[in-house]
């Protein structure tokens, strides 16, 4: 339980203390809370991806599972239930339907999530972006072949699949994209990896690149690892939602900013 209450206790110094829209005076991310965090609008296709998560909850279903990352809270041996790993793993509701505002208003082209697990994340970022590819990697086979499945019934047909160890798939398929518009990485929860990941997608960042850290205050090792990466040369702007933070690269910010936000 220590890891988890040190979490909440994290949580709740987050809740009482992050800021809202009067305490910004960027234009940019002003406008990023008035017209995307606060947008409140429900697209019928917020309810068609919870509707699958709701079927994958009450799967009785079970898969063989290869663990490649750090694990999770709630790890247990190989073979797991579809209903646990979508439990723990699956990012809640309001950051899928973040992320697809965050797609609609920024409308990258080439998208990549490092960690597919269930897919409610990507689905969420494919149905924000038809037009788009969504480029995903998971380390399980098995994971990756049922969040195959969720995707034909989404009838999603923009997301590209990727199976295997991050450290060998990622360098190859960098190599095949001609940039990154928007990147999410939410595979490997302990902090080396994680930086070699964002030291990795660097090499294809541009201006209006925008990156997205899954659990930056997960533990210690990831919190440090959040703050090598507000210290990196090219990042001008970070946003701390507490479970994610959001980096941007604009070269316009001559001072670097770190917000932290109420979410």
């Amino acid at each position: 339980m220590g890891l988890q209450w040190e979490l909440a206790k994290k949580y709740l110094h987050y809740y009482f203390t992050a800021g809202n829209r009067h305490d910004v005076h960027s234009p940019f991310v002003f406008d990023l809370i008035e017209k995307v965090l606060r947008d409140k609008r429900k697209p019928a296709v917020y309810r068609e991806i919870e509707q699958m998560r709701k079927s994958l909850l009450a799967s009785t279903e079970t898969l063989q599972v290869t663990d490649l990352g750090a694990g999770s809270l709630t790890n247990a041996g190989n073979e797991r239930k579809v209903s646990d790993i979508t439990r723990h793993a699956a990012k809640p509701a309001k950051f899928g339907q973040l992320f697809y505002r965050l797609i609609q208003y920024f409308q990258p082209e080439y998208l990549l999530e490092l960690g597919t697990s269930m897919g409610m994340s990507t689905s969420y970022m494919a149905k924000a972006a038809p037009g788009a590819t969504v480029h995903t990697i998971e380390g399980c086979p098995n994971i990756a072949a049922r969040a195959g499945r969720n995707f034909e019934s989404l009838h999603l047909r923009n997301i590209k699949q990727h199976t295997g160890n991050f450290d060998t798939v990622l360098p190859s398929l960098l190599k095949e994209l001609p940039r990154l518009d928007y990147v999410y990485i939410d595979g490997n929860h302990r902090s080396a990896p994680t930086l070699a990941y964002f030291e990795q997608c660097l090499e294809k960042v541009h201006d209006d690149s925008l990156f997205i850290f899954d659990d930056i205050h997960w533990t210690p090792d990831m919190e440090s690892a959040w703050h090598t990466i507000q210290q990196h040369p090219r990042v001008t702007l970070t946003i701390d939602l507490f479970f994610i933070g959001l980096v941007f690269f604009k070269p316009e910010m001559k001072v670097k900013q770190h917000f932290v936000l109420k979410y």
